[in-house]
């Protein structure tokens, strides 16, 4: 199972392997470990992850690598599966003894390595973990992901409702589903405040297993409360089934989306094509959005370069600018501290602004960014299944925030258009 300086497949040809310096070539390695999700459902988005990483990783080595020594990815492959997380990250400590701990990617893979490295008194960068840390409060744990602010939970619904409220009439049910799993759990619990404080009613909340694999019966279910707006929160194979089902039963709200991760990458953007139309759900990072920076459009380019004989996200907008800018963190702090003391580090952590491809990142006290930066965003236009339509902004539209707005919902929800 172990998959270490190497990937899977194509992934070994197109990653960017780290050349040491001939400076630094007889020191030990610098190493940074974690696990990710290279097989199993989460492995689209983590093998993208990864690239980002090793992109990282021959950058940094070319600059001479971290305290005057080669950094070296040290990673396994924990197959999208939580269970198997506690086991690697106990390697990745004590048998291993990397210098710096990092999870994998999502929230259901963040969580069960919490126990583990807190046991360990270990700094933590995370990635993409939505408000893991709300229950454990741990002071060295570090997000890397938009989803922050005083109410990190509310991140993947805040935008959705505040379109859906800006319409008129008002829609005011709300239907709202997810897996009985980690991250839908804490993103239902936000919508529910949100939903709360725009008055907005609740007409149908229910987890599926998250075993499911025909989601008809539950959109028939949601289908029959008539309700306004539906609101799922999903991971990818979640998202396509019920986007597939809905348009196999007709089920037609008049907001239909929210929290559905899949969405944003590009294989499953080309696998839907036109079932996309109308479709109003977030996202983190998109190279017209206004707070993209020429360093974050820089980085895609590279990814870009490689992504292809890599076999992995062919356009890298969602996942890579995140595992790229979580490296530039680490690299950051191991730099200002001058070693890998995890008290020192988690110290600086809290008290610095953190220069990134993703744009500046300050942490708050659970480790999650400072201010919130999720856009929602509504597929319109989408034709045929080509991968080049999704480089243009006018297929996905930004509607909020509204400072970065570019252009306006089609309301209602018509999957036609």
């Amino acid at each position: 199972m172990r998959i270490q300086r190497r990937t899977l497949g194509k992934l070994a040809a197109g990653a960017a392997v780290g050349v040491a310096a001939p400076a630094i070539a007889q020191n030990k390695p610098f190493t940074i470990g974690f696990s990710m999700n290279l097989t199993g459902p989460l492995a689209p988005n983590g093998k993208a992850a990864l690239l980002a990483s090793q992109i990282w990783e021959s950058d940094i080595n070319a600059k001479g690598g971290l305290l005057g020594r080669p950094v070296k990815l040290v990673y396994y492959d924990d197959q999208s599966n939580p269970s198997t997380v506690p086991g690697l990250y106990t390697k990745l400590i004590d048998v291993d003894k990397v210098d710096i701990v990092a999870s994998s990617y999502a929230t259901n893979m963040v969580a069960p390595a919490m126990p583990i490295v807190m046991q360990h008194d270990r700094t933590f960068f995370a990635l993409l973990g939505l408000a893991v840390n709300s229950e454990f409060h741990y002071k060295r744990y570090f997000s890397m992901v938009p989803t922050g602010g005083p109410r990190p939970k509310e991140a993947f619904a805040e935008g959705f409702f505040e379109v859906a409220a800006a319409q008129t009439p008002k829609p005011m049910t709300v239907a709202m589903c997810g897996a009985d799993a980690e991250f839908p759990r804490n993103a239902m619990d936000g919508a529910r405040s949100v939903i709360k404080r725009l008055g907005l009613k609740v007409v149908y909340d229910k987890t599926y297993p998250p075993t499911t694999s025909d989601y008809t019966p539950v959109v028939r279910a949601i289908a029959a409360t008539n309700p306004d707006i539906f609101l799922a929160c999903s991971y990818p194979a979640d998202t396509v089934g019920l986007i597939r089902a809905s348009h196999e039963v007709g089920f037609k709200p008049k907001i239909y989306g929210g929290g559905m991760v899949g969405l944003q990458a590009t294989a499953i953007k080309t696998q839907l094509g036109p079932l996309l139309n109308g479709i109003v759900v977030y996202d983190f990072w998109l190279p017209w959005a206004g707070f993209a920076s020429d360093a974050g459009r820089e980085f895609v380019k590279k990814y870009q370069a490689k992504s292809a004989d890599a076999g992995v996200d062919l356009l890298g907008y969602y996942l890579p600018p995140f595992a790229y800018a979580r490296m530039e963190l680490i690299e950051q702090a191991v730099k200002g501290v001058g070693s890998t003391d995890d008290a020192k580090l988690a110290e600086y952590m809290r008290k610095n602004t953190f220069k990134t491809v993703v744009g500046d990142v300050t942490f708050n006290e659970d480790g999650e960014w400072s201010k919130s930066q999720v856009m929602a965003v509504q597929f319109q236009g989408v034709s045929g299944n080509g991968v080049d339509q999704f480089k243009d902004p006018k297929t996905e539209v930004i509607l909020w925030p509204t400072e970065y707005k570019t252009g306006n919902i089609i309301y209602p929800y018509d999957p036609k258009k």
